[in-house]
């Protein structure tokens, strides 16, 4: 048995932060179910030795405390390629426009640009620490976004428009999402147009060396702290503080961050339970669905028809693309994702079914030669031991209104981080870090209670 002041549950970049802020105060454990730190960062390498991130790998304007940690780590950023006409598939033709929003129809522009102005105007007003505090916070939470949607637009491809960027940022179908909790997640990155850009929005830079480089870099610099293959299976606590039961051992402390998703909280036997109110909230947050795909070809051919790589409203089941590649290398690399409903359908599909499937829809926005990269690599995180999802929880109506400001609050000694649990950024790394950032405050205040 392993004694320590603190445990942190979870080696993402929640708990990994966590554990950077209380290292040098206090006695430290970070248990981590996995082999590798990063939770929902992940770093790939291609054949030929280039690499990218099969997980979250965008910083943009906002995030101020991921860019920080970047510097701090000595690792730098480079933008997104974001040069040349963008491609929207409408009627079965392909259009090129500039900037964040398609060139459609006028009478479809105007009515997608309603759509989006009313969603913003609505986001504005709340406040991300306490959206359940809203004046109209009930009405909005009984809704779905799907039927926002139907209200609120007029024509059919407006509103189709309008449900690939809400399955963009939040990897679920419109009619998933309660109102309030979509409002909220937009609100907390800024903006849906912030999340949804490229330059000067949440897609601006990349880490050169990769986000799961960064993960590594972070779990380095706690030493020896970092204990890989040990799920928590069981979670005693008390007043007197706390006993997790893992395959590694049996770990106590005083004070323990609990730095996960709410689905993978759900899979740890707590004793005493938790409280009903927090265990029904868990259960009433599943992941997001999501399945990155990228694949590399001998250059990125698309730049030299002045395209930048983006496109959106291609054919399933990739209906969003981006220029993926990395900085300094000539290999080109093509990113889309699988998401929501698609993603359910194809996850624990033939990889190489998925692969043809995947390669078909870039090939019917880019042309035939996007049929033959030189690599290709995807992961199914609705599959992912550990994670069983992405990019975040989700919530449906009457969530956040019902149980929601019981999302942050401690449960005896165990303290609650992960991006799930942000006020700023919620559902981004940025989230990861504002949460852990909270959860080590309130360890501090525990542990060091004012005179």
């Amino acid at each position: 048995m392993t004694h320590s002041d603190v445990l942190i549950i979870g080696a993402g970049l929640s708990g990994l932060h966590a554990a950077g802020l209380l290292i040098d105060a206090y006695d430290v454990r970070v248990l981590e179910a996995r082999e590798r730190p990063g939770g929902r960062a992940l770093s790939h390498a291609f054949a030929n030795g280039d690499t990218v991130d099969l997980g979250g790998q965008w910083v943009g304007p906002g995030q101020d405390r991921l860019y920080a940690l970047i510097k701090a780590l000595g690792a730098r950023t480079y933008p997104l390629w974001d040069e040349g006409d963008h491609l929207v598939a409408f009627s079965g033709r392909l259009r090129r426009y500039r900037g964040t929003i398609p060139s459609l129809p006028l009478h479809v522009l105007l009515d997608l640009n309603r759509l989006l102005a009313r969603f913003e105007a609505m986001a504005k007003q709340l406040d991300p620490a306490r959206p359940w505090a809203h004046p109209k916070a009930t009405e909005w939470d009984r809704q779905t976004v799907g039927e926002f949607m139907a209200r609120t637009g007029f024509t059919a491809r407006a509103r189709e428009m309008f449900a690939i960027a809400i399955g963009a940022v939040y990897c679920a179908e419109p009619h998933e999402l309660s109102l309030l909790h979509a409002l909220f997640y937009a609100r907390a990155g800024r903006s849906l147009e912030a999340l949804i850009s490229v330059t000067g929005g949440a897609q601006q830079d990349r880490v050169h060396g990769d986000m799961g480089g960064l993960a590594r870099a972070m779990a380095d610099g706690l030493g020896g702290a970092v204990i890989y293959g040990a799920p928590v299976q069981a979670l005693c606590w008390s007043d007197e503080g706390v006993s997790a039961q893992t395959p590694a051992g049996t770990f106590t402390a005083r004070r323990a961050i609990l730095a996960l998703p709410p689905n993978q909280a759900l899979g740890i036997r707590f004793d005493p339970p938790v409280p009903p109110t927090r265990d029904a909230l868990w259960r009433r947050m599943p992941a997001g669905a999501c399945i990155k795909c990228v694949a590399q070809y001998d250059r990125p051919f698309w730049r030299e028809a002045g395209l930048s790589g983006q496109s959106v409203g291609g054919p399933a089941p990739v209906r969003v693309t981006f220029d993926n590649t990395q900085a300094g290398r000539e290999a080109g690399q093509l990113l889309g994702f699988i998401e929501g409903d698609e993603a359910r359908i194809w996850s624990g599909r033939d990889p190489m079914e998925r692969r043809a499937a995947v390669l078909d829809s870039f090939a019917a926005v880019f042309g035939d030669a996007a049929r033959h990269p030189l690599d290709y690599a995807d992961q199914d995180w609705t599959a992912e031991p550990y994670t069983r999802g992405c990019y975040a929880a989700i919530m449906g109506p009457g969530v956040w209104t019902s149980l929601g400001a019981r999302l942050r609050d401690p449960i005896g000694p165990i303290h609650v981080a992960g991006t799930e649990t942000a006020r700023d950024g919620y559902g981004y790394f940025e989230g990861a870090l504002e949460a852990a950032e909270r959860a080590a405050d309130e360890v501090r205040a525990a542990l060091n209670p004012p005179k």
